[in-house]
């Protein structure tokens, strides 16, 4: 399996976000993605998965079958955490795991009480996720991309509101993933600690579209 990129761009309003974006990756490989607030990194990670439409450029999956040039195909093949846990405050963790890996699709994957125990929580399974402290939150948030088996994780700033350890249980479920020859690519201000991994820095741009053209603004404009 590959997931591909090729001269992609995205914009937002009138505004080019992401320009002229390629890359190449197989089993096991690691794409980090940096760059500053506002350079679309975000923007990009949703394109990444169907959320966005492209303006320019393809995406494809392939080894899927019918579909691997349609993001909105292939998008069940991936795993999307963004920097929002998506989970109802009022639903026991449980309940948020079980919806989620119904509505995810994908192979099975571990069961919610392996999941847990996996970012070590295997005791709040029962609790309403309203009770949980923010770092205890965001692993509950990391416990979507095990309950259901997808090859491609697509996360944005994964460890936010993580202390030390439990960013080091977060990359060493990424090292496994990508042990597996699950594809990772991820958007993230702190280093991951998996070892080689390609690079992509996102800069901000000043681009903008006035009917079928693109004009350069200066920075301070």
């Amino acid at each position: 399996m590959r997931f591909e990129a090729d001269s992609i761009s995205v914009n937002r309003g009138l505004r080019r976000v992401v320009q002229d974006v390629s890359f190449s990756l197989g089993e096991g490989d690691v794409l980090t993605v940096t760059g500053a607030n506002g350079a679309g990194k975000s923007t990009l990670l949703r394109a990444l998965c169907g959320l966005l439409p492209l303006a320019e450029g393809k995406l494809r999956l392939t080894s899927i079958g019918e579909g691997e040039d349609d993001p909105l195909i292939f998008r069940e093949h991936l795993h999307y955490l963004g920097p929002q846990n998506a989970m109802k405050a009022a639903l026991s963790v449980r309940e948020n795991l079980s919806f989620w890996r119904d509505f995810s699709g994908g192979t099975v994957g571990l069961t919610i009480e392996e999941a847990l125990s996996a970012v070590e929580l295997p005791h709040v399974a029962d609790l309403p996720f309203s009770y949980l402290s923010t770092g205890m939150k965001r692993r509950v948030a990391i416990c979507r991309l095990l309950v259901s088996r997808k090859p491609v994780w697509i996360v944005d700033e994964p460890t936010s509101g993580l202390d030390s350890h439990s960013s080091e249980l977060f990359s060493a479920l990424c090292r496994a993933h990508c042990a597996d020859g699950g594809i990772l690519i991820a958007a993230t201000h702190l280093p991951l600690g998996l070892g080689k991994a390609q690079t992509l820095e996102m800069k901000t741009l000043y681009t903008f579209i006035e009917g079928d053209e693109f004009f350069d603004a200066e920075e301070d404009a």
